[in-house]
C-alpha cells in the first residue's frame, strides 16, 4: 500500500529521452549551422527556430542555453555582418524572440525569462495604399543588454531608432514595454516602462520606488502592502 508520504525513487524515464534529444539536437545545430562564431557547451532545446542561411549573422559565446521554441531572426540584406551577439553564460528562455535588422547584443551572464521580445526595428505602415505586410521594415536602431541583467517574463524591448542600452545588472519586470535606455543597477517596470528604483553608489543604497524611500544595500528586503520587493519588481502598474 502506498501513501502520500511514499518517496518516488526513480525519475520518469521519458525525461531521459527528452535530454537525449536535446543533446543530439544541440550537437547538430552547433556542428551544421555556419555561425559567425560559436563557443562551447551550447544547449538548444528542441525545437528551436533559426534559418540556417542566417546563422552567419549570429555569434554565440560559451555555456549558452536557448529554450524550446525560441527564435533567433535576422531581417534585411545578408552580407555576413553579425547582427545578433550572445555572450558567455546567458540563458535564453522558451518562446523568446530576437529579431535584428542592425544589432542585438546580449552581454555575458544575462538571464531572460520566457516569451520575451527583443526587436531593433518595426514594420513600416505609412503607405496606406499597401498592406502592412508588403511594406517591409523600418531602418531601426541598435539594442544592447548589459552584463548580469535579468529580463522578466513577457517583457518587450523595442528600438526603432538610435541606440537602446540597458545598463549592467538591471531588472526588467514581467510584461514591461521598454523603448528607451536605462542606467546600470536599475529596476524597470510597467507599460510603458518606468524606473522603479536604482542603486545610488554615492549613498550605497537603493533609491526610488516605495514613495521614494532609501533602502540600504545591506538591509533586509522590505515589503509594502504585504508584497515583497520581488513581487513589486514583477508587478505591472498602470501607465503614468
Amino acid at each position: 500500500m502506498t501513501t502520500g508520504k511514499s518517496r518516488i525513487r526513480f525519475e520518469d524515464p521519458l525525461t531521459y529521452l527528452s535530454r537525449f534529444i536535446s543533446r543530439l539536437y544541440s550537437w547538430w545545430i552547433s556542428t551544421m549551422y555556419p555561425f559567425a562564431s560559436r563557443g562551447k557547451k551550447l544547449t538548444f532545446h528542441f525545437p528551436f527556430r533559426l534559418d540556417r542561411r542566417e546563422a552567419n549573422q549570429i555569434s554565440l559565446g560559451n555555456s549558452i542555453t536557448i529554450g524550446k521554441d525560441a527564435w533567433l531572426n535576422t531581417v534585411g540584406e545578408n552580407h555576413g555582418e553579425v547582427k545578433i551577439v550572445i555572450e558567455d553564460h546567458c540563458n535564453i528562455g522558451a518562446r523568446d524572440i530576437f529579431s535584428a535588422r542592425n544589432s542585438i547584443h546580449i552581454e555575458r551572464d544575462v538571464m531572460i525569462a520566457t516569451s520575451v521580445l527583443i526587436q531593433d526595428h518595426h514594420h513600416a505602415y505609412e503607405d496606406i495604399t499597401l498592406p502592412i505586410s508588403h511594406q517591409g521594415v523600418t531602418p531601426g536602431g541598435r539594442i544592447r543588454i548589459g552584463q548580469g541583467s535579468w529580463i522578466g517574463q513577457g517583457a518587450a524591448i523595442v528600438c526603432n531608432e538610435g541606440e537602446l542600452v540597458i545598463g549592467a545588472n538591471c531588472v526588467i519586470g514581467s510584461n514591461a514595454l521598454v523603448t528607451r535606455s536605462y542606467p546600470p543597477n536599475s529596476v524597470i517596470i510597467g507599460n510603458p516602462a518606468r524606473l522603479a528604483r536604482q542603486f545610488n553608489p554615492a549613498k550605497g543604497a537603493w533609491v526610488g520606488g516605495e514613495a521614494g524611500r532609501t533602502i540600504a544595500a545591506d538591509a533586509p528586503r522590505p515589503s509594502a502592502g504585504g508584497k515583497t520587493i520581488d513581487a513589486l519588481q514583477n508587478a505591472v502598474p498602470a501607465a503614468d
